[in-house]
């Protein structure tokens, strides 16, 4: 049986400096996800009322799908940029960049009055939200000792749906208000960036590595010893990606969308969605360790296995048909502790797939990559949700990638056999 092996650093006692570190990740993932997902929250409403009353609910659909694609793509371009600058400058100043580009432009989002200037403060946004991820897991893989990193990697991703429930309590919280007002509060994370910046040193791994060797070329990651690394990580994450946020982007607006909530004013509708979306977020926390301790008991690949096949189950029964206000908490919170939880593994499984020196850029690009995938994902759900009967298609439709994903889990490469810091 393959089990997760890794680079261990020497001390397995967790110093204060190790726990600084993990707090930071943690705290700059939490915010990604609050940033992130206040677009979600209020997507609909906000791009309706930038588009104007003539607006039909198709235009509204189809541009807000297109923003998050952009996102996404963003997301994407932004873990493989601030990835290569991660390993050049450091974890822990890459981290503060990252989250300073994010915080900005996510509070520029107020000030958006057409559509397509939205577009391009969120595809700004994006970018530092991308880098943020793979400085972190980076920052937390090379900072604590192995022993620690199934709980952290957990832990780490729980940053990012305690995030997702900020926003939706800030969504919830100003749904009486204009909805460019959430986007104020994404500014706050760059209060983070002056506490990081005083109180969290780079790890001692990349420090003597970079002092002694000079940061190989982006095409390392694409060397013969790590191609098919990158090739199936990106496969694997692509689909992960692709699948859960169509969950994500289109489980809100399938909530808002039940019949039976139709003629309810707009503030108790916003208020429904984010009780629920709070429900399942809190949920896959508990999917987030679930999946993590999954991988240290059968390994990486069976693990990876099981929880796709479970979300493709979840999906494939839970939104065959619209969801209903007697069971919208239990069918949500299912489909998330498997398709969000599994997300738990990422931070444990992807780092040390990579040499030191090009461990941001792998980590980056190799998770963010995916998202180009989940962009034209998030275009054609869109299509599929303004055509085909609802925002609950989408996710039943999507969830069929799943099956060759199964097929890409049982190959995909274990951390730290074939791992060498001269690629």
């Amino acid at each position: 049986m393959e089990r997760p092996t890794q680079h261990e650093p020497p001390s397995e006692r967790i110093t204060r400096r190790q726990w600084w570190a993990l707090t930071a990740a943690w705290l700059g993932w939490a915010f990604d996800g609050l940033d992130g997902y206040l677009y979600i929250m209020v997507a609909t409403r906000f791009v309706g009322q930038l588009l104007g009353p003539q607006a039909t609910m198709q235009e509204v659909a189809s541009k807000a799908a297109i923003i998050q694609a952009v996102f996404l793509v963003g997301w994407a371009v932004g873990g493989a940029v601030f990835g290569r600058i991660g390993d050049r400058i450091g974890r822990t100043r890459t981290l503060t960049l990252t989250i300073l580009t994010y915080a900005i432009f996510t509070g520029l989002a107020f000030f958006a009055t057409q559509w397509w200037h939205l577009l391009i403060f969120r595809f700004i946004a994006a970018l530092g939200i991308g880098g943020e991820w793979a400085a972190g897991s980076a920052l937390v893989s090379e900072t604590l000792h192995a022993r620690h990193r199934a709980w952290a990697s957990a832990t780490l991703q729980s940053g990012y749906m305690v995030g997702c429930i900020m926003a939706a309590l800030t969504a919830g919280w100003m749904a009486h208000l204009d909805p460019k007002w959430v986007f104020v509060v994404g500014v706050t994370p760059a209060l983070l960036t002056f506490w990081i910046r005083f109180m969290v040193h780079e790890p001692e791994e990349w420090a003597t590595k970079a002092r002694h060797a000079p940061v190989p070329p982006l095409a390392s990651i694409f060397s013969k010893e790590l191609r098919r690394t990158t090739l199936l990580t990106v496969a694997l994450t692509g689909i992960a990606l692709t699948t859960v946020w169509a969950f994500l982007y289109f489980g809100p607006q399938a909530v808002k969308n039940m019949p039976e909530i139709a003629s309810w004013p707009v503030a108790e509708q916003q208020k429904l969605v984010t009780r629920v979306t709070v429900a399942y977020l809190l949920v896959n926390i508990a999917g987030n360790y679930f999946a993590t301790y999954l991988a240290e008991w059968v390994g990486y690949r069976k693990a990876f296995t099981f929880l796709f096949a479970a979300s493709l189950v979840s999906f494939l029964v839970l939104f065959r048909e619209p969801l209903t206000l007697d069971e919208v908490y239990v069918d949500m919170c299912i489909g998330a502790f498997f398709s969000l939880g599994l997300f738990g593994l990422f931070p444990l499984y992807i780092p040390p797939l990579f040499p030191t020196l090009v461990r941001t850029l792998g980590a980056g690009f190799t998770y963010n990559a995916g998202r180009l995938i989940s962009a034209a994902g998030a275009v054609f759900g869109g299509i599929i949700a303004a055509s085909a009967g609802g925002s609950h298609r989408a996710i039943f439709w999507t969830a069929l990638l799943y099956i060759p994903g199964m097929i890409i889990t049982m190959i995909i490469p274990v951390p730290g056999r074939h791992v060498r810091d001269d690629p």
